[in-house]
């Protein structure tokens, strides 16, 4: 007969699995709504604008890319963590992130302000820049969603994110059926920023919480900051390495070859949800086992590991011969060489599901550091192969550089660095390379 005590301890068990995968199927539901509509709707702008527009657009945003690292300030999964360990500080907690990643956003348009007017970019690409920076202002309030992230109510983000989708998505159908200019499509986004916002306070303040009662905490913030700095440094190196890809083949080809590789990169991309879904809603769960053993921590670890890897190996393997014909269904003949990129680029999944949970595990760890030594390595590495490659093979040589740099950065560098080579471990057990448990 099982104890009382047992059986409590099952039930609890039990209903803390359910809320978790609960929260899971509303994040879920949510990015799956998103990938269909947005990507259809993604897809037909893509085709409204032609390679060319489409590409100098992809370019704008790819741009602005470089500088949000700076906006973020790293504190997304340190505030996650933070109020997962004590929501008694919630109002200093949110209050403090929000002001911060206020003043970064304001840092951001100041810097893009003056680097727009330094390089030789004609006024439309400016202009198209500085709309699409101004969403940052808005995006700090996003701070919400993590706290809603740190109490598994993230069915609140995935409403607002789903009326968001809606909203944008009709008015961009609106502005494609009355041939509206590639500048509006840049004020969309802004658009989509504030709406956003909204929908994050609207919940908040749904559910009894008052942002009034957010505080500003001077000390918190330097602490936040001490915490965050090799985060806001790996952050802006990830930039870097996200979007040059796009800035090179701008520069070293022409805006049409940028639409010809993102609109590639949007369907391999497309899945990137299913990581940071899963891992955001499940790894607090993984952070309270810690508590309860190493063993039981390390364990359900390895189940992530595990899953992550074989869904982005499952989403590969079949894109790899459809890609042609996904492109011409999707994009039309206009986009004949973005197949051949597909092809290629889908396989970086793979090491990206993986390094969204090993960096999550990194930073529970307190092992971010080592992320902006990853990072510096992988865009060195990406830009020496953009280099190298994209003259020859055009925009195909984006997706190699891409791939290979994807790969040496998860599964090599990590093998450098003592307190990292079990990543690489968890991985090769992932891959059935070892039969057996390996030992920390």
């Amino acid at each position: 007969m099982l104890s009382i005590k047992t059986k409590i301890d099952a039930l609890a068990s039990r209903q803390g699995f359910m809320r978790y995968f609960k929260n899971t199927s509303w994040l879920m539901g949510e990015r799956i709504l998103r990938m269909v509509v947005g990507l259809f709707v993604g897809i037909w702008v893509a085709r409204y604008l032609g390679p060319e527009e489409f590409g100098l657009f992809s370019y704008a945003q790819s741009f602005v890319g470089l500088f949000m690292a700076i906006a973020t300030l790293g504190l997304d999964g340190i505030l996650v963590r933070e109020l997962v360990k004590d929501q008694s500080k919630r109002d200093a907690l949110l209050g403090t992130a929000f002001i911060l990643k206020l003043i970064g956003a304001f840092i951001v348009l100041l810097l893009l302000f003056f680097t727009v007017n330094i390089i030789s970019t004609d006024a439309q690409t400016k202009l198209l820049i500085i709309v699409i920076a101004s969403a940052t202002i808005f995006q700090s309030m996003n701070v919400v969603d993590f706290y809603f992230q740190s109490n598994v109510l993230s069915r609140y983000v995935a409403f607002a994110n789903a009326f968001t989708l809606l909203i944008s998505s009709a008015v961009k159908v609106w502005l494609i059926v009355n041939d509206a200019p590639l500048m509006a499509f840049a004020w969309v986004v802004l658009f989509d920023s504030v709406i956003l916002s909204l929908g994050y306070i609207y919940f908040y303040l749904k559910i009894g919480n008052r942002i009034k009662q957010w505080s500003f905490d001077k000390a918190l913030a330097q602490r936040l900051l001490k915490d965050s700095w090799p985060l806001i440094l790996s952050g802006i190196v990830i930039s870097i390495y996200m979007k040059i890809d796009q800035i090179m083949i701008k520069e070293m080809l022409n805006a049409e070859a940028v639409g010809q590789y993102a609109a590639a990169v949007k369907i391999s991309e497309a899945w990137y949800f299913i990581p940071m879904v899963v891992t955001s809603s499940l790894f607090p769960a993984i952070i309270k086992a810690k508590k309860q053993s190493e063993e039981l921590y390390y364990e359900r670890l390895q189940k992530l590991y595990d899953l992550m890897v074989w869904v982005a190996i499952g989403i590969a393997l079949p894109m790899t011969f459809l890609s042609d014909c996904v492109v011409s269904l999707l994009y039309g003949e206009q986009y004949s060489q973005a197949g051949s990129v597909l092809m290629i680029h889908i396989w970086t999944g793979v090491f990206v599901f993986f390094g969204v949970v090993r960096g999550k595990w990194m930073l529970n760890e307190n092992l971010q550091t080592y992320s902006l030594v990853f990072m510096w390595v992988s865009v060195t590495i990406n830009i020496v192969l953009n280099y190298l490659l994209i003259p020859v093979v055009g925009v195909v040589g984006a997706a190699i550089a891409t791939l290979l740099t994807q790969a040496t950065g998860t599964v090599i560098v990590p093998l450098f660095f003592k307190k990292l080579r079990l990543s690489f471990f968890m991985m090769a057990k992932t891959m059935f390379v070892f039969n057996k448990n390996h030992k920390r």
